[in-house]
């Protein structure tokens, strides 16, 4: 690998995380990502349920 090369992840491999502030930025990037991915996955599987139960009250 050449010096100064990055490997490409998710992590920011090439940025000095001990830094505060890059640890406060990229903290806080990842925790609103998991909290609007954690969203998204409620908000479709209560629709799939509820597009279930639906189904099956029509069904009978």
């Amino acid at each position: 690998m050449i010096h100064g090369e990055t490997v490409h992840s998710p992590l920011p491999q090439d940025l000095p995380l001990w830094s505060a502030d890059h640890f406060v930025f990229f903290s806080v990037l990842y925790l609103v990502i998991l909290i609007l991915g954690s969203g998204m996955g409620y908000v479709i599987l209560k629709s799939l349920r509820e597009t279930c139960e639906k189904d099956d009250a029509n069904a009978h």
